[in-house]
């Protein structure tokens, strides 16, 4: 699990084609610090196992799905990527739970630039739309962050905004977000179970031995 409080900014130093996904290697001195083999790194938000590391780099497997529903489907050698360790069980949930499990792409449709905050117009696909709430929390290419505004229900196109403060563009990637670029979107957690439960319009089976 991550709170979506990026450590660092790396950077992907090589690509492999393995199979039909692909062996990444990215370069991240504080995410690779204490890590060992087989733990968790949220990699601009997907979270991958660490495979091989060194000094200051670490390996890992992307499968072929998460290629197709992420935005490292498209990254180069070169691309900056936040990078966040998974988070201890005694630390500060300083963001919100974020499972490195992304729910598909969002791309960036507008950026309005202030005297210090930034505001990002991000267009997300209809089945998405309903998970996210003004004034709940979204994760962002691994970035944890507050919904400042959101598209009517029956628009023709969804999207929601963003506001980034001035730490936030300039420790992770969203500073040099421009329009068209793909971002990888975590709607919350809880929204996802409320939407499943709702999904079910038959009244659950009553718990046999509970109580009636």
């Amino acid at each position: 699990m991550f709170t979506g409080i990026v450590e660092e900014v790396g950077e992907i130093t090589a690509i492999t084609p393995d199979g039909d996904g692909v062996r990444l290697t990215v370069r991240g001195p504080k995410a690779v610090s204490d890590a060992g083999h087989g733990d968790s790194i949220a990699v601009s938000g997907v979270c991958l196992t660490v495979v091989d590391q060194g000094s200051d780099w670490f390996t890992a497997d992307v499968m072929r799905q998460t290629l197709d529903m992420s935005a490292l489907g498209g990254a180069t050698i070169g691309s900056a990527v936040n990078l966040e360790r998974a988070t201890a069980a005694h630390g500060r949930l300083g963001g919100h739970i974020v499972q490195g499990h992304i729910d598909g792409t969002g791309t960036v449709v507008e950026v309005r630039p202030g005297a210090q905050w930034r505001v990002l117009r991000i267009g997300l696909a209809a089945a998405l739309a309903p998970l996210v709430v003004d004034k709940g929390s979204i994760a962002v290419d691994g970035v944890s962050l507050t919904v400042s505004a959101v598209s009517a229900a029956d628009a023709a196109e969804h999207w929601f905004e963003v506001s980034l403060i001035p730490e936030t563009l300039e420790a992770t990637t969203l500073g040099a977000r421009e329009p068209g670029d793909a971002v990888n979107l975590e709607t919350d957690i809880l929204a996802r179970h409320v939407a499943r439960m709702l999904a079910f319009h038959t009244s659950p089976a009553p718990i046999e031995g509970g109580s009636r």
